[in-house]
């Protein structure tokens, strides 16, 4: 065995997507190549430790916002300990700005970019020479049919446990300033007849949760219904064996011969994840985000009134432009739309994405360190961005998680942005902590603010024991459905 395949993913049961592409693409070098993946948190020499057991002579890294500075520490052992190593890194996170970072510095090779036959040519030249006399590879974007498709690198293993990551296209064609996606020319899509080909291979094979990766996947709505009809099929031969599917799809862009599929979906089969981002059109126009707020709105509202997709809708805070009171009327917009989870995201600085173009203009202050957070901006002060990031991770313990499904109305009353912000600043200052927070005490924290406002305690406590009894039943409904847990926690009683 010659060349090691490796990266950190954020939790056990994501499987990297990148990795296995480029195994399946290793040609004449598949033999002497493994994959061997970690999950960040893990000591360091440990994970130096298994993989110089390989006695590699090349190691491949994907690095990722979520992994860099852990694999920038392993990437300096290995140099210490076996500095004959060849370290090749690929991935987003050193595709942009590679001069700055400390980890290309201390590697032998780079490829920015497509990596999914650059790597195999790369590794051949080292193995075999001529050595390759440049560090920093642009990687090669061949087109999609001349791929070797990654999904029979999926072992047993992760089908029975991890979240299969699948992508009928890549790329897009939004320019979205915030996303690294805007530096795509286009979106590019696989061929439609070999990629359902795959799909049934991966469910012949035991996969029930399926994620799609594609920026835009109801885009072309004909190769969308086909995908979609594949689910369909599944369900209807098999209901006592479903399937989950996860799309992202364009919240402004749903014809009606895709409402008509979506329709037919049972409840716990498909997720929607949608992003918002923000309603406020100068920001929008700001940030190149093209997005028709009332269509986005409309289907939003049609989704949740006719269809049974669990949905998870974006929303961006820090955004150049946006203040803490347009934030808040898009965030009451988007709560009375009732999606299920409303993902509140803090704006990052992605490396290579255009939205550093209006740091000086709105007086933007990242955080030089991974994930590159917003800090303050002109218009939001870094004591207030700190309130919206506490906001953030309590909206996800008692509104996302599924928990408090009969208590949440309670507590958003008719301003939704302002209570939750206020019960947001009364349990940090009671606890001072945002993570870790057992969920027994989590309910005795909620109870006795809701008391504090002016409601009767029996009131609350029967929403709260209500809730408790809902968990029960949506474990019962757990042992038929293929969604993950916190998913069949929002299924309609």
């Amino acid at each position: 065995m010659s060349i090691l395949l490796t990266t950190l993913n954020a939790r056990y049961a994501h499987a990297s997507l990148g990795l296995r592409y480029l195994l399946a693409n290793m040609g004449d070098l598949t033999g002497q190549t493994r994959l061997q993946e970690f999950v960040i948190g893990t000591r360091s020499a440990d994970i130096v430790e298994k993989l110089l057991a390989h006695r590699p002579r090349i190691i491949g890294f994907g690095v990722y916002i979520w992994n860099i500075e852990e694999t920038t520490h392993i990437v300096a052992l290995l140099k210490r300990l076996a500095p004959d190593v060849v370290v090749v890194l690929g991935g987003p996170e050193v595709s942009h700005e590679p001069e700055q970072q400390e980890i290309v510095r201390m590697a032998d090779y780079l490829i920015t970019g497509w990596g999914d036959v650059s790597f195999a040519q790369l590794c051949r030249a080292i193995l075999n020479g001529p050595k390759p006399l440049m560090k920093t590879h642009a990687g090669i974007q061949p087109p999609l049919d001349q791929l070797a498709y990654p999904y029979d690198m999926y072992s047993a293993e992760d089908l029975a446990h991890r979240t299969l990551y699948v992508e009928a296209s890549r790329g897009c064609p939004f320019k979205c300033e915030f996303c690294l996606s805007s530096l795509d020319k286009t979106a590019w899509p696989f061929g439609l007849d070999p990629f359902l080909a795959e799909l049934e291979k991966l469910h012949a094979r035991g996969a029930r949760l399926f994620k799609f990766v594609d920026r835009t996947f109801n885009l072309n709505v004909k190769s969308s219904l086909r995908i979609m009809q594949f689910f369909l099929d599944k369900l209807e031969a098999h209901p006592d064996d479903p399937v989950y599917a996860h799309f992202e799809v364009v919240p402004d862009h749903l014809p009606e011969a895709l409402k008509e599929s979506i329709r037919r979906f049972p409840a716990g089969s498909l997720q929607f994840e949608i992003g918002i981002q923000s309603f406020n059109p100068a920001v929008q126009a700001l940030v190149s985000r093209r997005q028709d707020n009332q269509k986005a709105s409309e289907n939003i509202r049609w989704l949740r009134q006719h269809s049974q997709a669990h949905l998870h809708v974006d929303l961006i805070a820090g955004l150049p432009g946006e203040d803490i009171d347009s934030f808040a009327a898009g965030f009451d917009q988007l709560v009375a739309l009732d999606p299920h989870e409303i993902q509140f995201g803090i704006l990052k600085r992605l490396r290579g994405t255009p939205i550093i173009r209006h740091t000086q203009a709105w007086g933007m202050v990242f955080d030089p360190d991974p994930p590159y957070q917003i800090l303050a901006t002109s218009q939001v002060d870094f004591a207030t961005m700190q309130r919206l990031v506490r906001f953030a991770r309590y909206w996800d313990l008692i509104a996302n998680s599924g928990r408090f499904a009969r208590t949440l109305p309670l507590i958003l009353g008719a301003t939704p942005f302002a209570n939750f912000m206020a019960l947001s600043d009364w349990l940090y200052g009671v606890t001072d902590a945002t993570h870790r927070i057992a969920l027994d005490r989590l309910a005795g924290l909620v109870t006795r603010w809701l008391v504090a406002q002016g409601m009767k305690e029996d009131q609350v406590r029967i929403c709260l024991a209500d809730d408790h009894a809902g968990q029960g039943g949506r474990t019962a409904a757990r042992a038929q459905a293929a969604a993950p847990d916190r998913q069949v926690r929002h299924l309609r009683a």
